[in-house]
């Protein structure tokens, strides 16, 4: 016997007493149930079948030799023989290519069923009512409702007390922003669409200060950012510096102007929602697009984090 059938049937019979082998493992066996055994019988076959197929054309490659008509062309006396496309094989693969066109046009999924399809109306549908139903709510009811999604949506990453774990995992929500988060920005730049514009906060590389004429210096960029962080307050030196570098885009209170800057004094219902939108990257992470959210309920968790930093 050949050595190649002799090692496919060893192979063949290894493999079959393995999944024998593990058949034994299972506390009920097949079970007596016919899908367990086609299931089996199916692996079976499938392991015979592609042993054999694999030594047979193995086998030929051992002892055919190549026959047919060779081509006029030749490349350093290499020549090429003429295969045709079998006509089988080549009205298959229209068929195919037909085929897949009506699918992509006339056929599925255009016009019939899709799971999808019927989640994606099932929502639109849902998210009409609760747009309907809450379109009017204001004052303590939109910061209930804030809450609520805080909850589901937010708490993962900034945490029960909104303080992302003390700005290990998010940002602080109990304050407009941190000292190192304002540090990031002036060194990193910025090019978030926080107040809904295509504005990018320039890196420090662009920050000049008015008096000196000089590129902000470090000691400046931990001036400014403890002056911003504790509500633009108490903090001449950092003020002066605001006032030199930075008010010319934000504005001489920080309030921000549009188009040119977000408002970096406090907080503000449009800035949360647009950071919802659009994501942040800072000196934590980067904050995710929350697109699972409508409209209504990212005005309430905008309302709802505003609302934390109330009575400071």
């Amino acid at each position: 016997m050949n050595k190649l059938y002799l090692w496919g049937i060893i192979i063949a019979v290894a493999m079959l007493g393995a999944t024998y082998a593990t058949l034994g493992y299972l506390k009920d066996g097949l079970n007596g149930d016919i899908v367990n055994i086609l299931a089996i019988a199916g692996a079976a076959a499938l392991v015979i079948i592609t042993i054999f197929v694999v030594i047979k054309y193995v086998r030929q490659m051992q002892v055919d030799h190549a026959t047919g008509e060779l081509a006029d062309e030749s490349w350093d006396n290499i020549g090429e023989y003429k295969n045709p496309v079998p006509f089988g094989w080549a009205i298959i693969f229209l068929g195919t290519i037909i085929w897949g066109l009506w699918y992509w046009t006339i056929g599925y999924p255009v016009n019939s069923f899709s799971q999808i399809g019927q989640y994606n109306e099932e929502v639109k549908t849902l998210n009409t009512a609760f747009d309907k139903k809450y379109a009017n709510i204001k004052g303590d009811e939109l910061v209930n409702m804030g809450e609520s999604v805080y909850l589901v949506e937010c708490v993962a990453c900034h945490g029960l007390n909104a303080d992302g774990n003390e700005e290990k995992d998010a940002a602080d929500l109990n304050q407009r922003i941190s000292v190192k988060s304002v540090k990031y920005v002036i060194n990193h730049g910025l090019t978030g669409k926080l107040i809904g514009s295509e504005m990018a906060m320039p890196d420090r590389n662009g920050l000049f200060n008015t008096a000196t004429g000089a590129l902000i210096t470090d000691a400046e960029i931990d001036s400014v950012a403890q002056y911003v962080a504790n509500g633009m307050k108490d903090n001449k030196a950092g003020a002066k510096v605001f006032a030199n570098v930075c008010a010319a885009c934000h504005g001489p209170d920080g309030k921000g102007q549009a188009y040119v800057a977000p408002d970096i004094a406090s907080w503000n219902q449009k800035l949360i929602v647009n950071v919802l939108t659009y994501g942040k990257v800072g000196a934590i992470g980067k904050m995710p697009i929350m697109d699972r959210l409508n409209a209504k309920q990212k005005e309430a968790v905008a309302a709802y984090v505003m609302s934390l930093s109330k009575g400071e």
